[in-house]
């Protein structure tokens, strides 16, 4: 499978952003993976495909979108989200978290952002979070392989583990992705 011919696939994000990180369309840009979470796991999200109602929040445990940089700014990839795609970051982030005094906790948004090329070789997943205690799956899974060889899937979610990458607030957010840009 290409980056040319994948399709986003519901309820893997980590997934999808690890795929988008190489397609054509972004290729060349700064660009950034997000792994978004809190340290109770219940992040608040708008806009989502998911979600119960449109005006509805999804309260997800973890989020993975890409952020790149075009001709006109930042931008966002999520295929989960409902504002189209790609979307401009400070849309995304009033629409999606509430910019910028962002949700109360326990449903406030931190963000880790880790260079695309960096996301790529670090990744692993073996889908073992989307499966019951049967071992069978909840959700279909991807048609492509599990990426990488075990699991870090959830050192990445745990914004107090040094893993990778500088993990920032809401308002913290457009700074840190700022600073991946090269230098002029």
């Amino acid at each position: 499978m290409t980056a040319n011919d994948w399709e986003p696939v519901p309820y893997y994000c980590e997934e999808n952003v690890w795929q988008l990180c190489v397609d054509p369309r972004v290729e060349g840009s700064p660009r950034a993976a997000l792994v978004i979470s809190n340290a109770t796991r219940t992040l608040a999200v708008l806009h989502q495909r998911a979600a119960p109602e449109p005006d509805a929040p999804v309260v997800w445990d973890y989020h993975v979108v890409l952020a790149a940089r075009g001709g006109r700014g930042w931008t966002i990839w999520d295929p989960d989200c409902t504002l189209g795609f790609p979307v401009p970051l400070s849309l995304y982030l009033r629409a999606s978290f509430a910019y910028p005094q962002g949700f109360a906790e326990p449903y406030a948004a931190r963000f880790r952002v880790i260079e695309a090329s960096r996301y790529r070789t670090l990744l692993a997943t073996d889908r073992s979070h989307m499966r019951d205690d049967s071992g069978r799956y909840l959700v279909e899974p991807p048609p492509w392989p599990a990426i990488g060889t075990g699991s870090n899937l959830m050192r990445l979610v745990d914004m107090h583990d040094p893993i990778e990458g500088e993990v920032v607030d809401l308002d913290e957010l457009p700074a840190a992705l700022i600073r991946l840009e090269p230098a002029p």
